[in-house]
């Protein structure tokens, strides 16, 4: 039986070229001008899809998603919109939207969307509707893709690699994947790769044996068994020590792990996630990060994109922010301050941002102060300044000084991840000791080595 699908436009041309277009891929189509026109058609006739412009003459296409909701239906619905995406997402977080157009866009884009609408599960989740919007905010369409993304592999049993800069939200997504996932009721289990020694991580990750090293005074499960039938959150993945990207490897592998001390295996059923905010697949090719590793990890990628490339969330997450550390009690942020913080770059992401509403929060009781926002603003950028600021004219330094200031602020700038740092320098880690034994650098042996 051919699927029946309704077209809802009032631009007669694009009206028609999606409907001449679903026809030749063999589906019965209806079309509607109006908002009015497609409500009454659904009144008469039942669909399995629905196509709405979002914006039409006489109404919108979420009169339309209303009126199939109403009915209670199974009917699915894609909005199309050339005005952005902010209704679009916000009216999908609350009502079974599976899925949305921007225009323009080619017809295989969207013979294929239909595609997807018609084929896929009751159960699935919705790409848009079912939840991870709900604790990533933004409609933007970049971060839109992204609850496309979480919503399709969330259910699989497969590893994922989420890569962004520092303050995207990674562990929200990988949270997100969890919850969304198999076994949402298991243990979601998070490891910071660049943050644990070296010579600590193997333990940590896959525990160890009564007796396996001084001071392992009993049996010690690590992360892998700490996990079991839950998430493993593999974080700044890429700072794996080559010895640990082995041992990763075969456990991805076949599924099992050897405590240190151990004799024996244990099978432990896991799902992995891993992020990094470095380009893994880059360094593979280069022999810089084990390429069989990576292709494990990456065996579905997700790219978080940094606020600066979807500025047009700003005003939604600042409102999301204020409600959160302020409550509904405080005003919502005046025009001058979102203008402000829209314009901002935001090195640090959503995370920065977050940070300066709730200091502006607790500095000045809200958010309708554009001086105390700037302020804000000027006192971080200061503060992310202060420790590379070159000598001024006049003062006095030697060149070993100067080499041991930077190395300390590179340090200092890198939360004291050697690994990371000797990057950032272009050297290598046993380069970077010698420079800071010869510098009178003592690098905190609590800090990664």
């Amino acid at each position: 039986m051919k699927h029946r699908i309704l077209v809802v436009d009032d631009d007669d041309a694009m009206r028609e070229m999606m409907a001449l277009a679903l026809s030749k891929e063999g589906y019965r189509v209806d079309r509607a001008s109006s908002a009015a026109d497609g409500i009454a058609v659904l009144g008469e006739t039942d669909f399995d899809l629905v196509i709405a412009d979002i914006y039409l003459g006489d109404g919108t296409g979420l009169d339309v998603v209303d009126a199939i909701e109403a009915r209670q239906t199974d009917t699915r619905t894609i909005l199309v919109t050339a005005r952005g995406t902010m209704e679009t997402a916000a009216f999908a977080s609350s009502h079974g939207v599976f899925d949305y157009l921007a225009k323009p866009f080619e017809v295989e884009h969207l013979v294929g969307r239909v595609q997807a609408a018609l084929s896929a599960s009751t159960t699935e989740p919705s790409p848009i509707a079912d939840g991870p919007q709900s604790m990533i905010v933004g409609s933007d369409s970049s971060i839109v893709e992204v609850y496309k993304s979480v919503a399709r592999v969330a259910p699989l049993d497969m590893p994922v690699l989420i890569r962004g800069e520092t303050g995207t939200g990674k562990e929200l997504v990988a949270t997100a994947l969890h919850r969304f996932g198999a076994n949402p009721d298991g243990p979601f289990v998070p490891i910071n790769c660049g943050a644990i020694p070296e010579n600590l991580l193997e333990s940590e990750l896959f525990g160890h044996r009564r007796g396996a090293f001084t001071g392992a005074d009993s049996d010690q499960p690590g992360a892998v068994e700490t996990a079991r039938d839950g998430t493993l959150f593999l974080d700044e993945v890429g700072e794996l020590p080559a010895a640990l990207q082995v041992k990763l490897l075969r456990f991805l592998q076949s599924g099992e792990i050897q405590p240190v001390g151990s004799k024996h295996r244990i099978q432990v059923p896991v799902r992995v996630v891993a992020a990094t905010h470095r380009n893994l697949r880059a360094e593979a090719r280069a022999g810089q990060f084990r390429e069989d590793v990576y292709y494990r990890i990456a065996a579905y990628e997700i790219t978080l994109p940094p606020l600066r490339d979807r500025s047009s969330d700003i005003p939604l997450l600042v409102d999301h922010f204020r409600r959160r550390h302020g409550g509904d009690e405080i005003p919502a942020a005046g025009a001058e301050v979102v203008q402000l913080l829209t314009r901002h770059p935001w090195p640090g992401n959503v995370r920065q941002l977050e940070h300066v509403v709730q200091r502006a929060i607790i500095d000045s009781g809200g958010l309708g102060d554009s001086e105390v926002v700037a302020g804000i603003l000027e006192s971080m950028e200061d503060a992310a300044t202060e420790t590379d600021a070159l000598p001024r004219a006049g003062d006095e330094i030697t060149l070993r000084e100067l080499e041991r200031q930077h190395l300390e602020a590179i340090l200092r700038r890198c939360g004291g991840n050697r690994s990371q740092a000797a990057r950032i320098l272009g050297i290598e880690r046993k380069t970077l000791y010698r420079k800071a034994d010869r510098l009178g650098i003592e690098l905190d042996p609590e800090e990664e080595s």
